[in-house]
Order: C-alpha cells, then sequence, then structure tokens
C-alpha cells in the first residue's frame, strides 16, 4: 500500500490545494477516483480516510483533496482555521480547483505509470461538491463515470431572496457551524460571481448533457438536502441510476471525528453500490 497525504498543489487562486493519493501496488494500471467533499467539508473529515482505504483494497487509485478556499490550511487542513479564505470562496473556484486535481491525476509523478490508468478516472461528489462534480464532468471529457452522494441539484438558488439585499448591503452573511461553533462569514462577492456564471453553474443543464455513467446516491432523511434534489437530478439525465437509502440522512450515518471500526449500515451500503457501478457500469 501507499499513501501520500498533504501533498501542496498551487491552485488558480493564491491559495494552495492539499492533496492525498493512495494506490495498492499491483503492477497493474488501476482506475482513478477522484473524491470532491461538499460545503463546510474537507478530505479528512469523518470516515473519508477509511473511504480512501477502502477504495485502495478495492483496486482503484484514490484522490482526495480540501478545495483551495475551504477554510483549511497547510498547517492545519482539518477544521476551518482560515475563515476569511472560507469567506472569498465561490463555485468557480471550485470548479477552477477540480481542474487543477485532474491536472495533476494526469501529470503527476507520485503514482508509477504501471500503477495508474490516466483514461479512466472517476469522480465522486458529496452535497455541494457532488453539485460541482455534475458540471465538472459535463465540461471535461476525462472524467469517464460520475458517482454524486447527497448532491444538490441547484448551486443558484439556495440562497433565499429575501437575503441577497442585506447581503449587499452588508458585504457578508454568515453560516453556522454547528459542530465547531464558528460564525463563518460568506462574502457578497459569492452572490456576484453566482449570477454573473448563472448558466455554467446550472446543474440541470449540465445533466441534460452527460453522456457517461451517472449514479445518484441519496437517503430519504437527508436532513440538508431534500431526496427531490435526486429525483431531479434522475429527471434530466434518463441514462442516469438513482439508488435511495430508506432513512439515509445527509452522510449516510457518519459524523465528524470518526473512530468506529465498520462503516455505518447506510455508508456501508452506498460504498458497495459504488464500487459495483464504477466496476461494472
Amino acid at each position: 500500500m501507499y499513501i501520500s497525504k498533504n501533498n501542496i498543489i498551487q491552485g488558480k487562486h493564491q491559495k494552495p490545494i492539499l492533496l492525498d493519493v493512495g494506490y495498492k501496488t499491483t503492477n497493474q494500471r488501476k482506475p482513478v477516483v477522484l473524491f470532491a467533499h461538499g460545503f463546510k467539508g474537507f478530505k479528512d473529515w469523518g470516515h473519508f480516510n477509511k473511504v480512501m482505504q477502502h477504495f485502495m483494497d478495492n483496486d482503484f487509485v484514490f484522490v482526495k483533496f480540501n478545495f483551495s478556499h475551504n477554510g483549511g490550511t497547510v498547517e492545519q487542513p482539518i477544521d476551518f482555521p482560515d475563515l476569511e479564505a472560507f469567506g472569498n470562496n465561490n463555485y468557480t473556484k471550485e470548479l477552477d480547483d477540480l481542474e487543477t486535481v485532474l491536472d495533476w491525476i494526469t501529470q503527476n509523478n507520485l503514482v508509477p505509470k504501471e500503477e495508474i490508468n490516466h483514461q479512466e478516472i472517476y469522480l465522486i461528489g458529496h452535497s455541494r461538491g457532488g453539485g460541482i462534480s455534475v458540471v465538472k464532468a459535463a465540461e471535461d471529457t476525462r472524467i469517464k463515470k460520475l458517482v454524486t452522494w447527497a448532491a444538490v441539484a441547484d448551486l443558484i438558488n439556495r440562497i433565499p431572496p429575501q437575503q441577497f439585499e442585506v447581503w449587499k448591503q452588508n458585504g457578508v452573511i454568515y453560516v453556522e457551524n454547528a459542530r465547531t461553533n464558528q460564525q463563518m462569514p460568506m462574502y457578497y462577492q459569492f452572490a456576484e460571481n453566482t449570477l454573473k456564471n448563472m448558466e455554467r453553474l446550472s446543474i440541470e443543464r449540465s445533466a441534460k448533457t452527460l453522456d457517461i455513467p451517472h449514479l445518484i446516491v441519496h437517503g430519504t432523511n437527508d436532513e440538508a438536502v431534500g431526496v427531490l434534489e435526486a429525483e431531479n437530478l434522475a429527471k434530466w439525465n434518463k441514462n442516469a441510476e438513482l439508488f435511495i437509502i430508506e432513512n439515509g440522512n445527509h452522510t449516510f450515518g457518519a459524523s465528524h471525528p470518526f473512530e468506529q471500526e465498520k462503516f455505518p449500515e447506510h455508508f456501508q451500503m452506498v460504498i458497495d453500490k459504488t464500487i459495483q457501478f464504477l466496476r461494472h457500469s
């Protein structure tokens, strides 16, 4: 087994991207699974290191990363010491970050050529990272399969319209992180960037153009992103496969920190289905 954590990659927006990569040494070229975390997320959240190990055990090269403006730093990649960066994040920065990581996958020297199949890059995104992944998969032909876990189906209308005027006046709104008790800023540039890029950021438009296999996984008890968003994704892409987990929540039973030996029951269903889909779709 080979794991390399916290590799520093230069992003396009003056902030580094921290990246982990791992694979099982087999001298056989393996497909790459690239994982994108969600809003208020990070690559080492909860069970994600265990997820990485599981994909490695199943003969995938696994790559996960922190979006450059997720609020983490090189020194402290877990949690959110850099709230200024968090406040200056936006969707197009995340799309640029994803492109930078895809470039790294195809050009890096960390994974020997006999261990990695650059022609088979599969993208998994959770929550907001799932929405970003749909848009990027429609844009980038290097992505050959797509899996979304509890993904949003709309990036544009997540902020109530009545908040926009207050947001514009104050220049900032705050979202609470219930786990860390931080008041996390989102500067008005986020709204401006979103409105300026509405066509590109339309998940509906992107989903309708996808011509690669897409697995949509969602729980019926998702408290953050309603299951209707998964149904919309499936409606827009007739080739997509919808996998609903009865009573599953937004993280399919996982939490941070994660200290259990086994995956929660619902997440075990998610990862089993995902691996089956990536192997056989």
